[in-house]
């Protein structure tokens, strides 16, 4: 594994595109773990997350994730996010 690339997805942000960020990162051997605040941030992250499953389907890989609760301190106040942690599985075609 090359790295860990963080991917940060807001309420607006739009779950193909952050599917393609995932893809891409995977092929290009970095770790991907995703930091979500919000409900509309957390949806877009698992619609994301199971575009991104077929993305790599082609590659012969496969994408599950393991979420767990953060605390950031934001301009001084303290807020709790999710971070997916993304596991990538190899599949044997």
């Amino acid at each position: 594994m090359v790295g860990i690339m963080t991917l940060k997805v807001a309420a607006k942000s739009n779950p193909s595109t952050v599917a393609g960020a995932i893809a891409n990162n995977v092929r290009d051997g970095k770790g991907v773990e995703i930091v979500a605040m919000g409900p509309e941030s957390i949806n877009n992250t698992v619609k994301a997350i199971a575009i991104a499953r077929g993305f790599l389907k082609g590659d012969g890989m496969d994408a599950n994730f393991k979420p767990e609760f953060i605390h950031l301190t934001i301009d001084g106040e303290k807020k709790s996010a999710i971070k997916f942690f993304l596991n990538i599985e190899k599949n044997s075609k």
